[in-house]
């Protein structure tokens, strides 16, 4: 690697080629890559080193079982109202 990096001009100090694996892993949950695809692409054993760069989901979950909750509601109120 040190061969490899004094044949690039121009790189920052401190830099290291493994920030690009960093930078691959941000770009790809950026773009909404699952956690399974980025966790594979990186050849890592668990899923929680980039972890904590995934958007919260919190509330979108909330929110899905919401919706299925009023419409199972509704559901069962016409077939209430159906059966009068």
């Amino acid at each position: 690697m040190r061969k490899a990096r004094g044949k690039v001009q121009d790189l920052p100090t401190g830099f290291r080629f493994h920030d690009l694996r960093h930078y691959l892993a941000s770009l790809l949950i950026a773009s909404g890559a699952d956690v399974k695809v980025v966790q594979a692409r990186l050849r890592h054993a668990s899923a929680d080193t980039y972890g904590h760069l995934w958007p919260d989901s919190d509330e979108s979950t909330r929110a899905a079982i919401d919706a299925v909750l009023v419409a199972r509601t509704e559901l069962r109120q016409n077939q209430t109202d159906t059966a009068r």
